[in-house]
């Protein structure tokens, strides 16, 4: 069997899978990052799948990623909740790291939010601000789409002029004025590989590059969503903002905390954000 066919397989045995599996299938799917699993709390489940209980999935190695598929009612709307992602550092390749996206397209997911932790590269963000994505800089040196192209899932070069949905980011700031929420910024998420944190030079650099934010993780599931023709929502809490010339020693644990505190607004941020989606969609 070819690699392209075993890939294949795994996620057709996935899909087979998860379709017995789940009650029914939502439109939507928030995938929660480093330190901002809480989301899932307010959720009124119907099912709770652990990652290892699922054919071919990942399992996620790092401690603040609880590992859990979560599918059911978020203050009444229908989602699945992805408890935590893989990473590249861990030791995946990126086509491993977007699996869990892949296999919900092909079940008829059709628009995914997704969160995670990032340090702030623009001087004139703030800590506790949350980014929404307006594009990005993928600077992993890999892609999930490399090797044979599968053109039933998408085509073998997809368009990334519009990578973020424009009707989404307006969503999430007008959401965030209803919310009263005054650190919510746009700007370009980078994604490095990782596990390292950055150099004072890789800062300088990434500034040049027109980076805002960076972080190590997304932009594989992001790539695979928009591959798939699902709208994508991008949202960082920026645990800190790291300047090149003053640059202080940071670790995970001051990231999750920091991420830690502003959970309970990006949570009130991403259900006002669904609210709208939904509401939008009944009125149409």
């Amino acid at each position: 069997m070819t690699e392209k066919n075993k890939y294949i397989h795994q996620v057709e045995e996935c899909v087979v899978f998860l379709r017995e599996q789940l009650p029914f299938i939502p439109s939507l799917v928030i995938q929660l990052g480093t330190g901002l699993g809480g989301l899932a709390g307010q959720v009124k489940p119907n099912l709770i799948l652990p990652y290892h209980e699922i054919p071919n999935f990942p399992c996620s190695t790092v401690s603040s990623h609880q590992g859990n598929l979560i599918i059911g009612h978020l203050h009444g709307t229908p989602v699945i909740i992805l408890q935590g992602r893989f990473h590249c550092y861990e030791g995946y390749s990126s086509k491993e790291v977007a699996f869990p996206i892949r296999v919900l397209s092909l079940l008829g997911v059709r628009t995914l939010v997704l969160t995670n932790a990032a340090g702030g590269l623009n001087p004139a963000f703030a800590p506790g601000s949350i980014m929404i994505f307006r594009d990005h800089l993928n600077l992993l040196g890999d892609n999930p789409l490399r090797g044979p192209n599968v053109d039933f899932w998408g085509p073998r070069f997809p368009d990334f002029s519009i990578p973020y949905n424009p009707e989404l980011i307006k969503v999430a700031l007008e959401s965030a004025e209803t919310c009263g929420l005054d650190k919510v910024v746009t700007g370009v998420y980078a994604c490095i590989p990782g596990p390292s944190l950055e150099t004072p030079a890789e800062t300088r650099w990434l500034r040049g590059c027109g980076a805002d934010a960076v972080g190590m993780s997304s932009i594989p599931e992001i790539i695979v969503a928009r591959h798939a023709g699902m709208d994508v929502l991008g949202l960082s809490v920026i645990s800190n903002v790291n300047d090149p010339d003053k640059m202080q020693p940071i670790l995970l644990e001051e990231i999750i905390a920091a991420a830690g505190l502003v959970e309970p607004q990006l949570e009130r941020l991403i259900i006002e954000i669904i609210r709208r989606i939904y509401a939008t969609k009944t009125t149409r």
